[in-house]
């Protein structure tokens, strides 16, 4: 069974109407591939759990009014005056009039539904501005030192007794350095701000300067939404992490149940190691990743692998073998390679949620992407012509689009330099043929002239031997010579196939210009 299958079935055993699945992040830096990957796991649950005949939340929480406490490398040292303000409090890098929690989670937001995510976000700055958790807040302070003894349990420092499970924004600096006073036990507290050393009395039912320290909010949140699942970083779910305390604290404080979960490793860049930081700048955007890798494979690759594997994302030659394995994928899905019941089942699987829309009923027009790559560079990015090449445009579907959009984004930005090339145009030096080569060339360029029959594979082989028989040359040295001409390079693309693609009048037209020098 499939790792979302087993969480679903376990969801499920707990009998309800509706199950509560979440997710979330504080937006204090790029949203990064490795952040995607708590998003995807949960979409994959829940449908899964869809698929059970379940009705099903997604909710993803935006910890927007979380604090600012460090500055990414991506963003400019000028954001140094903004450490300690909340971050839906600070402005856009982009000058605009959003603010900069907004910014990062609409660069997020533009791409889920692309990859068939579309959760209900909820923005915890709003909860906490509008009073919200204005009930759980003053449960939480009500349960003060019962909290601080069970995070005490796991601390090697142990909290004092004049430790608060919340934090205040200063109305006078917006910032959270201050410091509680006093709490009449009902709704009224009393902070200092530190910087001003002014005094403020807040009626918690009405302000929206109070926050929830992070290991309290987390199970607060579990029990206010009922939540049934939610997954978790292996940080997190270490010995003494948050999620340690989170389910003793939804237990004890909150009386609520704890939400089936799993942990995921990390997920890095190929060539980098380590986990994304962005803290540490090491990261790769959803929205670049989408660059090079179609949606489905995007799902594909989180599909195949179970969560608490770290994996590596690439941009080297391996996005062309991830592109062959996903295409076998769906070949073994649709009985188009053999493969044994147990392999074709556990594929079917991968490949059911790997889709970003409704399983094909019949298995879809298959465009290597290898071959996709060399077709992209002979059309100069018109993706429009070069599947055109390939297929009727009747047929061009938006995967087909996304694919070739990949493979245009990989051998211009990724691509090992021996990949590229570019047909040579006339204003280009001639290439230097020897005699052999050049008598070669001459005997191609005959046949294929005098050839009355389509520039077919089957024709070009024949040609090419008959070549090679007849001028007594070395294959290799016929190839080099061929792609001299052709792309200015001593290799390429595979040549019977790139000459079959090119066609009779292109090849003839840069052949003769060689043989007029």
């Amino acid at each position: 069974m499939h790792w979302a299958d087993k969480t679903a079935h376990e969801i499920a055993r707990r009998k309800k109407s509706v199950y509560i699945c979440a997710s979330g992040i504080t937006p204090s830096g790029i949203i990064h591939f490795g952040n995607f990957r708590e998003i995807i796991s949960v979409n994959m649950v829940v449908r899964a759990l869809k698929d059970l005949g379940c009705s099903v939340r997604f909710l993803y929480f935006w910890d927007d009014y979380d604090v600012f406490r460090k500055i990414p490398t991506s963003v400019p040292s000028v954001y140094k005056k903004y450490l300690r303000y909340p971050l839906d409090h600070i402005p856009a890098p982009d000058c605009s009039d959003i603010s900069y929690a907004l910014y990062q989670e609409r660069r997020l937001e533009r791409c889920l539904p692309v990859l068939g995510i579309d959760p209900e976000y909820i923005h915890q700055s709003k909860r906490y501005q509008s009073s919200y958790y204005a009930e759980y807040i003053k449960l939480v302070l009500e349960k003060r030192d019962e909290i601080r003894k069970i995070l005490n349990t796991f601390r090697l420092q142990e909290l004092g007794k004049d430790w608060w499970p919340i934090i205040v924004y200063s109305a006078f600096t917006e910032k959270d350095t201050t410091t509680i006073k006093k709490w009449d036990g009902l709704w009224q507290l009393s902070y200092m701000c530190n910087e001003t050393q002014k005094m403020d009395t807040i009626d918690i039912r009405k302000t929206g300067r109070i926050k929830l320290v992070w290991r309290v909010d987390w199970p607060m949140r579990w029990a206010c939404e009922k939540i049934d699942f939610e997954p978790a970083g292996k940080d997190h779910h270490s010995d003494g992490g948050s999620f340690s305390t989170a389910q003793i604290l939804v237990k004890d404080i909150f009386h609520t149940d704890v939400p089936v979960t799993f942990q995921y490793d990390f997920v890095g860049i190929k060539g980098k190691g380590g986990k994304m930081s962005s803290s540490q700048g090491n990261v790769i955007a959803l929205d670049e990743v989408m660059g090079v890798y179609q949606p489905e494979l995007i799902r594909y690759l989180f599909a195949r692998t179970r969560p608490n594997s770290e994996f590596f994302v690439s941009f080297d030659l391996d996005v062309i073998k991830n592109y062959e394995d996903y295409d076998r994928c769906e070949r073994i899905t649709f009985g188009k390679q053999s493969a044994t019941q147990q392999r074709r089942e556990k594929e079917q699987r991968i490949y059911e949620l790997a889709q970003v829309g409704p399983i094909p009923s019949q298995i879809p027009l298959q465009i290597p992407f290898r071959h996709l790559c060399s077709v992209v560079q002979i059309t100069q990015g018109n993706l429009d012509a070069a599947l055109s090449k390939l297929i009727d445009p009747k047929l061009h579907t938006q995967v087909m689009y996304n694919r070739a959009r990949g493979a245009w984004e990989w051998v211009r930005n990724y691509a090992p330099e021996t990949f590229r090339f570019a047909l040579r145009t006339h204003n280009e030096p001639f290439p230097c043929l020897d005699d052999v080569q050049q008598k070669a060339i001459e005997t191609l360029t005959k046949m294929f002239t005098d050839s009355v029959v389509d520039f077919e594979e089957s024709f070009l082989k024949t040609c090419f031997q008959t070549t090679i028989d007849c001028v007594h040359i070395i294959p290799r040295q016929l190839y080099e010579a061929c792609y001299q001409i052709l792309i200015g390079k001593q290799v390429g693309p595979r040549l019977i196939p790139f000459l079959s693609f090119l066609g009779k009048d292109d090849v003839l037209a840069l052949f003769r210009e060689i043989l007029k020098k």
